[in-house]
């Protein structure tokens, strides 16, 4: 009988999307457009808070932005200020108690806030808190801030803030919303991108900003690593709430997350990846008469590769792009149903090839065997895979949802190794150092953790250092 399976996703998730506007008439209808250019940040959960100066309004449901903001739900969020977030779960169940932002009233007010990244330390600390006669009503790590906001004997919201963010480790870029003002506030690392922008006379927030672009508003600047900024009807405050520490942005940012069209940490996505393209060729050439990509992510280092190698670019697979999470399959069982469902290749173009298969990144190397498999069922007599990054050797602790070391195909197999699985006639990673040259990365201020296996925050160090010895 036909069954319903699970679609194969070998990808990285995208970790949370936030966004925030003060000053507007139709705040929360400019939330829903910022949160709608964000969705590739995750696809779980969507919700919007916003103030009319008197309370906090918010919704929040499991799904798609467009599929929860009906006209009438963005009816019920009155006011010129709001904060949206679109969640993939990084920590923390899937459930709708897990949505944000996360609501609180407490001594500190009515809070609304709205969270990308991960806190390292979030189990001790929420451990403390219950200890002392918190009581959580979600699994998301997000809920020890508001808890440590509200614990804080500051006198003020802004030093409650620094306080509570003071007991934290980890990434964290955060939104919040009080009855009259917002803070935007970026961890002293820097790991998840923040920026600001104007749209009129009002402000504006967002982890990207191909956010500001579809609501026509201006980029500013970044939220610097260690700031608070505080957006009121005054204006704006900047407020440095941590010591500076060295830099970690995540380059994984650059490599797939982040949107091409998008600026994050001062440098445009697009260029980055097709940069990476470029030195990918130059590190890993091959005889080939067309080079294609797999899509989407893969395009941009594609077209780098093809315009430094000379071999001509192709879409040679199709993706659908409305594929949902869940699928029924025929009762005569089709062998690897689930990539055939996402990506079709191009038979007459890739018929009697020798092929260049573009990707920024292979997880466990399930998914990318089978697309090696279909394109040499389509005619492609050579098919030589290249990688836009190096091998994935270690889980991200930052706010990306990896699956364990035991788990990553680069952490336990060769290259060799891992061209065999494929069924690939060869593959080649781009090396960190190139990596590094693609993002200008001189200095040493993003975060590789996952090619390394070596973890700027002390606390997961010594946890993979505990797991090695073991």
């Amino acid at each position: 009988m036909s069954r319903l399976i699970q679609i194969d996703d070998d990808h990285f998730h995208d970790h949370c999307g936030v966004f925030g506007i003060f000053g507007h008439p139709e705040a929360a209808k400019m939330a829903y457009l910022g949160l709608y250019a964000l969705q590739h940040r995750g696809q779980e959960s969507a919700g919007i808070a916003s103030t009319d100066g008197a309370n906090v309004h918010v919704h929040k449901s499991l799904g798609h932005v467009q599929e929860i903001f009906t006209p009438d739900v963005i009816a019920q969020l009155p006011g010129p200020a709001a904060i949206g977030h679109t969640r993939y779960s990084t920590a923390g169940d899937t459930s709708l108690m897990n949505a944000q932002p996360v609501v609180i009233d407490c001594n500190k007010g009515k809070l609304a806030l709205g969270h990308n990244g991960n806190l390292t330390n979030a189990l001790e600390v929420r451990r403390r808190l219950e200890h002392r006669g918190s009581i959580f009503q979600s699994t998301s790590d997000t809920e020890v801030i508001v808890h440590l906001i509200a614990r804080s004997s500051a006198r003020n919201l802004s030093g409650a803030i620094a306080d509570a963010l003071n007991q934290v480790e980890g990434a964290y870029s955060l939104l919040l919303l009080t009855r009259d003002e917002i803070y935007a506030i970026r961890d002293p690392r820097g790991f998840r991108p923040l920026c600001l922008g104007r749209l009129n006379g009002a402000w504006v927030a967002a982890s990207e900003t191909c956010a500001f672009d579809l609501i026509d508003a201006e980029y500013v600047r970044e939220v610097e690593p260690g700031e608070m900024v505080r957006i009121s009807r005054s204006g704006i405050e900047s407020i440095r709430f941590a010591p500076e520490k060295p830099h970690q942005y995540c380059i994984f940012e650059h490599v797939y997350f982040s949107r091409p069209d998008s600026v994050v940490f001062g440098r445009p996505v697009n260029e980055s990846r097709e940069r990476l393209g470029r030195l990918l060729a130059q590190e890993h050439p091959a005889q080939a008469e067309l080079v294609t990509p797999v899509p989407d992510s893969g395009v941009p280092a594609a077209i780098g590769y093809a315009a430094e190698s000379g071999i001509p670019f192709q879409m040679g697979l199709i993706r659908n792009h409305y594929i949902g999470r869940t699928f029924i399959e025929p009762e005569q069982a089709i062998r690897d149903f689930g990539v055939k469902l996402k990506l079709n290749p191009v038979r007459r173009m890739l018929e009697g090839k020798r092929v260049v298969l573009v990707d920024d990144s292979i997880v466990r190397g399930t998914t990318s065997r089978k697309i090696v498999r279909l394109m040499r069922e389509a005619g492609a007599t050579e098919v030589h895979v290249r990688i836009s990054c190096p091998p994935t050797i270690s889980p991200c602790y930052y706010g990306v949802d990896t699956p364990r070391r035991e788990e990553l195909i680069g952490a336990n197999n060769s290259v060799e190794q891992i061209r065999q699985f494929l069924g690939a006639d060869s593959l080649g990673y781009l090396s960190l150092k190139s990596m590094r040259a693609a993002v200008e990365d001189a200095e040493g201020k993003f975060c590789t953790s996952c090619y390394t296996g070596s973890y700027p925050t002390e606390l997961v160090q010594l946890e993979v250092e505990a797991h090695r010895e073991s």
